[in-house]
């Protein structure tokens, strides 16, 4: 055959490792929980097709689904809300700074530490007896919540961890944002007379819109498919309150051996996934060209 030439052949030899690595790690899996997501499985027995049996369950018959979906668009929108205004700001101040590269190394470290070290870490600070948070609010007179064992503190404490480990990865993306915009907007802007504060809203800030909307969708992302930190920090609860849907799913896979409907919500949260994303471009596109023109 014609195609069957040293230039046909070599690309395929060198992409061969990454397909395969594709397709056994990822094609075959997703392909297997969409099969898995329509049948009963308990992985013990042969699967049993249920239709949309499972999908039906959780959409209709399951209200700790819909608690946890809240508790999901909680969590993922106030990593969001606090975490990329104090990236942005941080990144910012220190990009006036000489020392640049030490205070990014430092912003860097959580996020190369295990998760599980990290959690651990942040469990004896804001533990209720004799956590480090609390000991020193009883030094100066004021006393100490139940950061992790309060329902209505639970969820904020888990967030603001979070937003801690995130500072780094965040801080970095915008301060490549900020180093990639002209210094000759700048000197305009100084020419012209323009202040500190008109420069960064006039010109930072939507110079950086690209950034901005990388970060917010892939903070979203991150945020609505993350439980690690809440396995770990409060295990779900106290009373439910930091017990998120991709926690709800691993419980329900692994702990109540229903892979099958684990496997539905997952594709139900994937698909939420993909409407807020889709929502997330349309508006800050439509804002980028109104304030454009």
């Amino acid at each position: 055959m014609r195609w069957l030439n040293t230039r046909t052949i070599t690309p395929l030899l060198f992409m061969a490792p990454v397909l395969v690595f594709a397709i056994v790690f990822f094609f075959l899996p997703v392909g297997f929980s969409l099969y898995i997501s329509f049948h009963k499985w308990d992985s013990l027995s042969p699967p049993e097709f249920y239709g949309f049996t499972n999908y039906v369950y959780l959409l209709s018959k399951d209200p700790q689904f819909y608690r946890t979906l809240v508790n999901t668009f909680v969590f993922a929108g106030g990593t969001i809300a606090i975490g990329i205004p104090l990236a942005l700001v941080v990144a910012y101040s220190f990009s006036q700074s000489r020392f640049q590269t030490v205070w990014r190394s430092i912003y860097w470290l959580p996020m190369i530490t295990n998760i599980v070290a990290v959690a651990f870490i942040w469990k004896f600070v804001l533990n209720d007896a004799y956590g480090m948070l609390n000991r020193g609010l009883a030094l100066v007179g004021l006393p100490g919540p139940g950061w992790l064992t309060n329902p209505s503190l639970s969820m904020f404490s888990v967030i603001m961890v979070f937003v801690w480990m995130q500072l780094g990865h965040n801080m970095l993306l915008v301060s490549a944002g900020l180093q990639s915009i002209d210094d000759t907007y700048y000197e305009a802007a100084r020419i012209d007379g323009a202040h500190s504060g008109n420069i960064f809203w006039d010109i930072t800030l939507p110079l950086l819109k690209p950034t901005i909307l990388f970060l917010l969708i892939t903070n979203f992302i991150t945020g609505i498919s993350y439980f690690a930190l809440m396995m770990v920090l409060t295990e779900g609860g106290p009373a439910g309150s930091t017990n998120v849907t991709s926690l709800y799913m691993y419980n329900m896979a692994f702990s109540d051996l229903r892979l099958g409907r684990a496997s539905a919500a997952a594709y139900i949260l994937f698909a939420l996934i993909f409407i807020v994303t889709l929502i997330q471009l349309r508006l800050f596109r439509r804002g980028g060209v109104e304030a454009h023109n």
